[in-house]
């Protein structure tokens, strides 16, 4: 049995199954998928996320926003653990920088991520850490902001093994994605190689990133 560990179910279109949510699931579990995070990257769509899984045991969810999200104020650690403060929500996140698509708010998306760890630390749930073109940043304010005995889980990565051993060092899980299946992955793959197989989590992050041979299709947790 496996675990879809980053996934995001209130987005993944619905065509295929005559809009039927159940039959998504039902054609994951069938693959073996026997448990899901539905990870919140919006407040603003948190509340409809979490009601499409709340009748699914099986369906945990996170609480955050994601750095291409963060406006120009950051969420304070008190509405983060509101938000936290419910049955099934079992990490902070997704949270993050992000310098690839905005480098223009770089301040208040680490006061974001910061608070983010600040309510990690607070209610011991680990926090889910999204990172592109900010390695040194990432790393730095998880140093200064993070608590190492809760610590949380880099996603999708991409990134290089001195990034990884760092964040395993600092007590974080290392996600892979389908992206670990693309031809140009070879040093990608070299770095699953030497991540400890108890410190690796899988995930689809669905709708996005679909595995060969079902890249440039929609991706779900059955793939």
């Amino acid at each position: 049995m496996f675990i879809d560990s980053h996934c995001h179910l209130d987005r993944i279109s619905l065509d295929a199954y005559d809009g039927n949510f159940a039959k998504m699931l039902d054609a994951a579990k069938a693959r073996e998928i026997s448990k899901m995070l539905c990870v919140c990257i919006e407040l603003d769509d948190f509340e409809p996320m979490y009601e499409k899984i709340a009748e699914y045991e099986h369906i945990y969810s996170s609480v955050g926003i994601h750095p291409c999200h963060v406006t120009e104020r950051a969420e304070s650690v008190k509405t983060l653990l509101e938000f936290a403060n419910r049955p099934r929500i079992i990490a902070l996140g997704e949270t993050g920088l992000d310098y690839h698509y905005k480098d223009d708010n770089k301040a208040v998306q680490q006061e974001s991520f910061a608070n983010h760890l600040e309510a990690s630390s607070e209610s011991g749930l680990p926090v889910i850490v999204h990172t592109r073109n900010a390695r040194e940043d990432t790393l730095g304010v998880i140093r200064e902001a993070g608590d190492e005995s809760v610590g949380g889980v880099l996603h999708c990565f991409t990134e290089n093994w001195e990034m990884a051993k760092a964040a395993l060092d600092l007590n974080y899980m290392i996600s892979f994605s389908g992206i670990i299946t693309f031809k140009n992955a070879a040093e990608l793959r070299e770095v699953v190689q030497k991540v400890p197989l108890d410190r690796i989590l899988i995930e689809t992050d669905s709708p996005y990133l679909a595995p060969i041979p079902y890249r440039g299709k929609q991706n779900e947790p059955k793939y």
